[in-house]
């Protein structure tokens, strides 16, 4: 999409959401391309987000210590009789 300079003047914010979410803006002065709108930060693509979400994934499991199943973990609370001690 192309906008004047001072027709942008009045719509930056909105200009800048679109360029944010991919869409090429640029900013005309009389009638000449002059800037390009573009994201600091390149947003990724879906084959990206897959990769980015199996690494923490596999930090995860990493991570992950092995411990007393959750029907035993609270054994501690409880006497030889059942009770609350």
């Amino acid at each position: 999409m192309q906008v004047s300079v001072t027709d942008a003047k009045g719509q930056l914010t909105e200009l800048v959401r679109r360029a944010e979410a991919g869409d090429e803006v640029i900013l005309t002065r009389h009638g000449h391309a002059a800037v390009r709108l573009v994201p600091i930060k390149a947003m990724p693509d879906r084959k990206g987000r897959r990769a980015l979400m199996e690494a923490a994934r596999a930090v995860g499991v990493a991570k992950a210590k092995a411990g007393p199943s959750a029907a035993r973990s609270q054994d501690f609370l409880y006497g030889d009789e059942g009770m609350p001690e």
